[in-house]
């Protein structure tokens, strides 16, 4: 359970999180550092995909899995935000909104899970589609640079990281008001 493929690959996702951060000490030159971190970030973040289709393939779930995940998605994204904020390619603002929304949801979901209605804050499409933007948004801003002459990678994942911040808003209140007819049936 704790160290079957699946598993091994979302710790692999912990793991990575120094080596992104220690990409950025090393004397080398910017834009090198920034290809490193991104490829160890898109290699890393690949892995979340291809622990579950393995956990799924193999037979291999588990509770504890279940639980690893999403935790190394977050220190992964959170991770990587505080490094864009200190490099000044992501708003502080920005970075607080989504790292402040995983917290609360987080504290939610485990508040729900202790009252018996974890079902009401159950992974939605609108949470895949603020990870999958989040996602997308961080490799761009690890390269800061133009990708095939035209592609400003800056620019674009300056947008995304704002749609980002959007959808982490608009989930956290889906998942809010989810909650709320538990919340209010258990607070009588």
């Amino acid at each position: 359970m704790f160290f079957n493929l699946p598993t091994l690959l979302t710790w692999a996702r912990i793991v990575a999180i120094p080596l992104i951060v220690a990409v950025f000490y090393l004397p080398l030159e910017g834009s090198t550092r920034n290809l490193i971190a991104t490829v160890l970030f898109v290699v890393f973040a690949l892995t979340d995909w291809l622990d579950g289709w393995l956990a799924r393939k193999l037979n291999q779930t588990s509770a504890f899995g279940a639980f690893l995940d999403p935790v190394a998605d977050k220190f992964l994204v959170c991770a990587s935000l505080l490094v864009l904020v200190q490099l000044d390619r992501v708003n502080a603002l920005v970075a607080l909104v989504i790292i402040g929304r995983e917290i609360a949801i987080s504290a939610l979901r485990e508040w729900m899970a202790q009252i018996g209605a974890s079902r009401s804050v159950a992974v939605h499409m609108l949470g895949k589609l603020k990870t999958t933007t989040q996602m997308i948004a961080i490799p761009f801003l690890l390269y800061d640079g133009v990708v095939l002459g035209r592609v400003d990678t800056r620019i674009w994942g300056t947008g995304l990281i704002y749609l980002a911040a959007v959808l982490t808003i608009w989930s956290m209140v889906y998942y809010l008001q989810k909650a709320l007819p538990e919340i209010r049936a258990k607070a009588q």
